[in-house]
């Protein structure tokens, strides 16, 4: 039974038993900080078990797609080398919010596993764990299922602390959690395949031969910051199956790589490394690396220097790597693409409608590390050439790796043919500092919540900015209180508001709540929890309490000017890919009062042309003022609609589709002008990269656009006046200047020339003849770090064989440049001298054996610096 079987199998069987099947979503967690990648079934359903969202079922299934590459979570370095490990996995699961509980959920499993018309395995087989304390799961398993008391093994709390058990989960430190219940298959039970393991709670259970194939979790407590356990009001279920694993078993196997999917896979690297398949781990590494790579792109990661980017380039690299211990040295990761579309095209299909731009994106990145590798490779050979104990300092090997992505084993290899070792304490150090640095700073932190439990807030936005409502809820300092005086600041939860809650990019509305003398003024508006705003401001007279009935007011101007960006930006994307191509995707986006913001997948800048094209076609959809509408549907019914999805963004089942004529249709909950006809003008006013293949347009539109335009038109008839010359000759005239400009660059190059060649002739005679060495230390005046350069390339020419150090002080800055001849760079290298002079004038540099140079701030250390020559290259001549 191949993969895609398994999963269309076990996806059926469970709506067979009232299940709604639910897509997998994307890897990256919409709107939740605290994940770096999605990584388990329950992810999509997190607010749903701790009550903070609904959905209109109660039982539900997937087939979730999952990353393990960075994080608390990261399975990176074992990729490869054991049988499970993986970066990129499916996670099959059925879940219950309230419904049915331990009974059924262990009779689903049970059923779906050995029952004769799915999965048919053995139950000699199997056998299953329990919490040490759930007597309740142990008498199912055993009066219920019938397995034998024997085969059913109690885990107690193994990992040093109570409820700290292999088979107790929990969300975290605090909130839902509960025992589970596992299932293990017996890959050899008589022995014969020498396979090596024992049962769980074995001292042997870490082996190969007794696999976990299914995780049943039971949400049923509630755990509280001082450690106590409360009951769940509806305990929930959580399951979890991996696809690779049960494939693995399906097809006569222990060893993942060697299902249908890793095979297809393995075989296309073998064949671009001209090597048999499976004749090395490099093969298993790329196999498992090419999955992750291509479904993080597709779901909007690119490689960056920071956050999923960085994992992904991590990945992306390691394979490449990898790719290099075969023998591949030309660019072949992006032609991996072909056969995973092959393979699992048909259950992803967004594979086949991305290959295109994967496989460019894939090859950019393959470019780019190759110039990494050249760079990397200049900086190991300088760092070799200047160390005299044989070991490449930890420094230096961190720096490789952290800045350019240079792989540790990589530097390995290369320092043990030249018979050289790593400072590996030094690394660690430097890691562990990095990784101080990346904990104080991570974009990936929970933070803290008001503890609101009351209902959701009505949002009346859409149709008015004013409106009756009542306070139900109030905040100071984080903590709830009944009442606000004039003077203090707060949160208002309020039952009903017109004010729109920061989300999807738009910013959150600002605006006054008052009641006969009270006035709160609203600076923000946020989301406490799901469908709770929250009214962030200052209240500047009377009393507010918990009760009172408020009148909520939006600041009109404000929330006017955001709805035009906020349209402006649904037409904007809609445009960039029709005009640049359907890889465009969005990235991220801020719509605020002043402007639209937005980033999207792009390769390389817009052209000029391309931009005039974007602007145009905006504007097109602008002058056409049609109506601006709003409709709700299901989420799979909005998507065969034609409705875009944004990145970062996590919806319910239900959606809001808006819809501007044939020109956008994309899910958005935010507000919006009534027909296209109002935003009134889009200008564009900016373009650029933000990280590597992601551009930023910022755009303007209304008032806004007017007042740029006419403040353009302002200096356009400055410029003119200063050039004296009318706004329609500015551009000849401009031409004129840079001739000009040109013209005595030339002449000043020339002059610069002819003052070195004199400065050359004049230096020569102060040479020193040191130790049969000639070596001349000079200060210079009125000369740049390029007459420098020109200048040292005459003295050496001159002297034929010798060292030479010159130094300019200019303002108060040092240039300094050192040049030893070929003959001499095996007794005095030009780095070293030009740092030991830079280290007195307050600076430093570096450069090649045979040419440095290096710039300070303390012009008047310079004459000691440079008399300090002469000595220094006699040490370096005994």
């Amino acid at each position: 039974m191949n993969s895609n079987e398994l999963r269309a199998r076990f996806l059926e069987y469970f709506r067979q038993q009232a299940h709604t099947v639910v897509a997998s979503s994307p890897l990256v967690p919409g709107n939740d900080p605290t994940l770096l990648f999605t990584n388990a079934g329950m992810v999509q359903f997190k607010d749903v078990f701790t009550g903070q969202d609904t959905r209109p079922y109660t039982r539900a299934v997937s087939s979730q797609k999952c990353v393990r590459a960075g994080g608390k979570h990261n399975d990176l370095e074992n990729v490869g080398y054991t049988a499970r490990h993986h970066t990129f996995f499916e996670m099959l699961g059925n879940f219950s919010f309230g419904d049915y509980f331990k009974l059924e959920a262990i009779r689903f499993a049970w059923e779906f596993i050995t029952g004769k018309d799915w999965l048919a395995i053995d139950p000699a087989r199997l056998l299953v764990t329990v919490y040490q304390e759930d007597d309740e799961a142990f008498e199912i398993w055993n009066k219920e299922i019938g397995v034998p008391a024997d085969r059913i093994i109690r885990i107690g709390d193994n990992k040093g602390a109570r409820y700290a058990s292999d088979n107790f989960w929990s969300m975290g430190d605090t909130g839902p959690c509960g025992p589970c219940t596992e299932i293990f298959y017996d890959h050899d039970p008589d022995g014969s395949k020498g396979i090596w393991g024992g049962p769980p709670g074995s001292a042997e259970e870490d082996g190969d031969r007794w696999i976990e194939i299914w995780n049943i979790v039971f949400m049923q407590f509630d755990r509280a910051a001082d450690g106590t356990m409360s009951p769940l009001p509806a305990p929930s279920v959580d399951t979890g199956m991996g696809l690779e694993r049960i494939s693995a078993l399906m097809q006569g196997t222990h060893d993942n790589y060697q299902i249908d999917v890793f095979r297809h896979l393995i075989e296309a690297v073998a064949k671009l490394a001209g090597a048999e398949p499976y004749s090395s781990p490099s093969q298993k590494v790329i196999a498992d690396h090419i999955r992750a790579t291509a479904f993080l792109m597709a779901d909007g990661v690119l490689p960056s220097n920071e956050g999923r980017g960085y994992v992904l380039r991590r990945i992306m690299r390691r394979a490449i790597r990898h790719g290099y211990k075969l023998g591949v040295t030309d660019a072949f990761f992006h032609a991996l693409v072909k056969p995973l579309v092959e393979i699992m095209g048909e259950a992803y299909p967004q594979l086949v409608e991305q290959q295109a731009q994967i496989e460019k994106a894939i090859r950019a990145e393959e470019d780019s590390f190759a110039v990494t590798l050249d760079k990397g490779m200049k900086l190991l050979d300088e760092a070799i050439a200047g160390i005299a104990d044989k070991t490449i300092p930890g420094e230096v090997v961190f720096k490789l790796y952290d800045t350019y992505g240079f792989p540790l084993d990589l530097t390995a290899d290369i320092a043990r043919e030249r018979e050289l070792s790593l400072d590996m304490d030094g690394y660690e150090r430097e890691m562990e500092a990095q990784r101080t640095r990346a904990r104080a700073a991570s974009s990936f932190k929970t933070g803290q919540s008001l503890s609101y439990t009351g209902a959701d807030t009505r949002f009346t936005g859409y149709d008015a900015l004013q409106g009756e409502a009542t306070v139900v809820a109030l905040y100071r300092d984080g903590a709830s209180v009944d009442a606000l005086n004039a003077g203090e600041s707060g949160v208002v939860v309020l039952d009903a508001t017109p004010f729109y809650a920061e989300s999807g990019g738009q910013v959150g509305d600002r605006g006054v709540l008052s009641a006969a003398t009270m006035r709160f003024d609203v600076a923000d508006t946020q989301k406490i929890k799901g469908s709770v705003f929250g009214h962030h401001g200052g209240l500047a007279s009377g009393t507010l309490r918990v009760g009172d009935s408020v009148k909520a007011e939006v600041t009109e101007s404000l929330r006017r000017a955001t709805m035009r960006n906020h349209s402006a930006t649904h037409l904007l994307h809609r445009v960039l890919r029709d005009v640049l191509g359907a890889h465009v995707a969005q990235k991220g986006s801020l719509v605020d009062a002043q402007r639209t913001r937005f980033d999207f997948s792009h390769n390389q800048p817009i052209t000029a042309e391309e931009l005039a094209e974007i602007e145009r076609r905006v504007n097109t959809a602008v002058l056409a003022n049609v109506p601006v509408e709003t409709a709700l549907m299901s989420y799979d019914d909005a998507i065969k609609a034609g409705a875009m999805a944004l990145f970062g963004e996590k919806y319910g089942d239900e959606v809001r589709v808006l819809t501007m004529g044939g020109y956008s249709t994309e899910l958005c909950g935010g507000t919006h002008v009534a027909r296209t006809g109002d935003i009134g003008l889009f200008k564009i006013v900016s373009e650029g990269g933000v990280a590597a293949g992601v551009r930023r347009v910022e755009a303007i539109t209304g008032d806004n656009a007017l007042n740029y335009l006419r403040e353009l038109e302002q200096r356009l008839r400055h410029a003119a006046e200063l050039l004296r010359a009318s706004p329609d000759e500015l551009v000849s005239k401009i031409e004129q200047l840079q001739d000009r400009s040109k013209q005595l660059d030339k002449e000043l190059a020339a002059l610069k020339s002819k003052l070195a060649s004199s400065a050359g002739g004049d230096l020569v005679g102060q040479a020193r003849d040191i130790s049969g060495t000639k070596v001349l230390s000079a200060s210079v005046e009125g000369v740049d770090g390029g007459g420098l350069r020109d200048l040292m390339d005459q003295l050496k020419d001159k002297l034929g064989s010798g060292v030479i150090l010159l130094g300019a002080a200019n303002g108060d800055k040092v240039s300094l440049i050192a040049g030893v001849t070929k003959d001499l760079t095996g007794k005095v290298k030009a780095g070293e001298l030009v740092n030991f002079v830079a280290g007195q004038v307050g600076g430093k540099g570096g450069g090649r054996p045979d040419m440095a140079q290096a710039g300070g701030t303390l012009p008047a250390a310079l004459p000691a610096a440079i008399d300090s020559v002469y000595g220094w290259v006699e040490q370096k001549l005994q």
